[in-house]
């Protein structure tokens, strides 16, 4: 059995899993994250399912070394391809990030035409199509991988004439296809919300999953007794491990979440 106090462990291929990271620190601020960000592997979105699910292992692996109560997938391609397959070999709770985007999306649409933006991988996976089409039958939902656009937020380029370029190019056939939901079917996409929602306009609704699966995640771990009842001081709340450029992951993180990012330590991944 879990011990509620532990740390919620929390991964992605890089940095967008921060914003999942962020959404679970507001929804429980009382609880600890250990995050690691496969910095050195990124992106998973142009890796085969081989590939992907035997880091999701090694990720997984490194995670319960620091005990941790639970485990985020906070990469919609890791999701994807790795969640089913790792679901059946964990003895803790382990939540995905399509589950709940897509519920909110099929709950959303009012005209049945739902868009989802996301890697090649994702796109590929049709996760997020069968999970929305297995909730609501009937609807049309449209996938369009965006591969630049984790890139540009990795390189701080959030609000760049580039960034607008490159994003408008990509969402004009999802305005063609008159989707009234939109699913941000990438952890980094929540960091171009204001660009993605000025050009797709007031009138299509943006789902970001990040702000669901943290929702999800207070939900199981309030049904399993697994809440955190302990305060901790801020020096020890929460860690953060890196596969590469630990100074940079610190610098852009810091500047995402809550509070300052003192310190993160690289390790090795292979080892695991």
């Amino acid at each position: 059995m879990a011990d509620r106090n532990s740390p919620i462990g929390v991964f992605d291929s890089g940095i967008g899993g921060l914003t999942v990271a962020r959404e679970i620190m507001r929804q429980m601020p009382e609880e600890r994250i250990v995050y690691f960000g496969d910095t050195a592997r990124v992106p998973y979105g142009n890796k085969s399912q081989e590939t992907v699910i035997r880091f999701t292992g090694q990720i997984i692996r490194f995670l319960l070394t620091k005990d941790v109560k639970a485990i985020v997938i906070a990469c919609n391609t890791a999701t994807a391809y790795a969640l089913d397959v790792v679901e059946r070999e964990l003895q803790l709770p382990i939540v995905g990030v399509i589950h709940a985007g897509a519920k909110i999306a099929a709950e959303s649409t009012r005209n049945g035409k739902i868009g989802v933006i996301g890697t090649e991988g994702t796109i590929r996976s049709g996760g997020y199509t069968k999970a929305i089409k297995s909730m609501k039958p009937g609807v049309e939902v449209t996938g369009k991988p965006c591969p630049l656009l984790v890139p540009l937020v990795e390189e701080g380029l959030l609000h760049d004439s580039v960034t607008d370029e490159i994003a408008s190019r990509y969402l004009s056939e999802l305005k063609g296809k008159y989707i009234d939901t939109l699913v941000l079917g990438c952890t980094h996409y929540p960091l171009l919300r204001s660009t993605i929602g000025r050009l797709m306009g007031p009138e299509v609704t943006l789902v970001n999953p990040a702000y669901e699966t943290a929702l999800e995640l207070k939900q199981i771990l309030e049904d399993k007794n697994l809440i955190c009842n302990k305060e901790e001081t801020a020096e020890e709340k929460h860690c953060f491990y890196v596969s590469d450029l630990a100074e940079k992951f610190t610098s852009f993180a810091s500047s995402i979440l809550p509070e300052d990012v003192r310190e993160t330590k690289q390790i090795n991944i292979e080892e695991y």
